[in-house]
Protein backbone atom coordinates (compact mmCIF):
# COMPACT_ATOMS: atom_id res chain seq x y z
CA UNK A 1 0.00 0.00 0.00
CA UNK A 2 0.87 3.70 -0.68
CA UNK A 3 -0.60 6.49 1.41
CA UNK A 4 -1.21 10.36 0.91
CA UNK A 5 -1.03 11.95 4.64
CA UNK A 6 -1.46 14.94 6.40
CA UNK A 7 0.76 16.58 8.94
CA UNK A 8 -0.08 19.33 11.70
CA UNK A 9 2.62 21.50 13.52
CA UNK A 10 1.06 22.63 16.92
CA UNK A 11 4.05 24.69 16.99
CA UNK A 12 4.33 26.57 13.93
CA UNK A 13 0.51 26.18 13.37
CA UNK A 14 1.25 24.81 9.89
CA UNK A 15 0.01 21.50 7.33
CA UNK A 16 2.05 19.22 5.29
CA UNK A 17 0.74 17.13 2.69
CA UNK A 18 3.13 14.19 1.85
CA UNK A 19 3.12 10.69 0.55
CA UNK A 20 4.68 7.41 1.04
CA UNK A 21 4.88 3.69 0.99
CA UNK A 22 5.67 3.14 5.24
CA UNK A 23 3.74 5.68 7.20
CA UNK A 24 5.03 4.59 10.36
CA UNK A 25 8.37 5.25 9.33
CA UNK A 26 8.01 8.46 7.24
CA UNK A 27 6.18 10.22 10.38
CA UNK A 28 9.37 8.71 12.37
CA UNK A 29 11.42 10.29 9.78
CA UNK A 30 9.73 13.78 9.92
CA UNK A 31 9.92 13.61 13.93
CA UNK A 32 13.24 12.77 14.26
CA UNK A 33 14.33 15.82 11.90
CA UNK A 34 15.52 13.83 9.44
CA UNK A 35 13.52 15.99 6.16
CA UNK A 36 14.47 18.92 5.41
CA UNK A 37 11.30 20.62 4.53
CA UNK A 38 9.93 19.82 7.83
CA UNK A 39 12.64 19.85 10.45
CA UNK A 40 12.25 23.67 11.42
CA UNK A 41 8.14 22.86 12.32
CA UNK A 42 8.77 20.06 15.28
CA UNK A 43 6.98 18.43 16.19
CA UNK A 44 4.22 16.60 13.78
CA UNK A 45 1.19 15.29 14.15
CA UNK A 46 -0.70 12.88 11.96
CA UNK A 47 -3.83 14.46 11.49
CA UNK A 48 -5.11 12.19 8.08
CA UNK A 49 -4.18 9.64 5.86
CA UNK A 50 -5.78 7.53 3.06
CA UNK A 51 -4.33 4.43 1.68
CA UNK A 52 -3.81 4.05 -2.34
CA UNK A 53 -3.05 0.71 -4.06
CA UNK A 54 -0.70 2.30 -6.46
CA UNK A 55 2.41 5.02 -5.78
CA UNK A 56 1.19 6.37 -8.56
CA UNK A 57 -2.48 7.43 -6.85
CA UNK A 58 -0.85 8.27 -3.82
CA UNK A 59 1.70 10.53 -5.46
CA UNK A 60 -1.05 12.07 -7.49
CA UNK A 61 -3.45 12.84 -4.63
CA UNK A 62 -0.72 14.36 -2.87
CA UNK A 63 -0.01 16.70 -5.78
CA UNK A 64 -3.80 17.69 -6.02
CA UNK A 65 -3.82 18.58 -2.08
CA UNK A 66 -1.27 21.30 -2.99
CA UNK A 67 -3.13 22.89 -5.21
CA UNK A 68 -5.44 25.57 -3.95
CA UNK A 69 -8.40 23.30 -4.76
CA UNK A 70 -7.00 20.80 -3.38
CA UNK A 71 -5.73 22.54 -0.01
CA UNK A 72 -9.57 24.06 0.38
CA UNK A 73 -10.91 20.74 -0.36
CA UNK A 74 -8.42 19.12 2.35
CA UNK A 75 -9.29 21.91 5.36
CA UNK A 76 -12.79 21.62 4.40
CA UNK A 77 -13.52 17.30 4.46
CA UNK A 78 -10.22 16.45 6.39
CA UNK A 79 -8.38 18.64 8.58
CA UNK A 80 -11.32 20.54 10.01
CA UNK A 81 -12.96 16.90 10.85
CA UNK A 82 -9.58 15.90 12.65
CA UNK A 83 -9.22 18.95 14.51
CA UNK A 84 -12.89 19.29 15.50
CA UNK A 85 -12.57 15.48 16.78
CA UNK A 86 -9.36 16.84 18.75
CA UNK A 87 -11.20 19.49 20.40
CA UNK A 88 -13.56 17.34 21.74
CA UNK A 89 -11.33 15.15 22.78
CA UNK A 90 -9.67 17.84 25.10
CA UNK A 91 -6.55 16.73 22.95
CA UNK A 92 -6.39 20.80 21.95
CA UNK A 93 -6.75 23.66 23.96
CA UNK A 94 -9.58 25.90 23.09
Amino acid sequence: MFYCYILLSPQSHIFYFGSANDLKERLKLHNTGKVKSTKPHLPWRLVWYCAFETEKQARGFEQYLKTGSGKSFAYKRFVSVALEKDFSMGRIPR
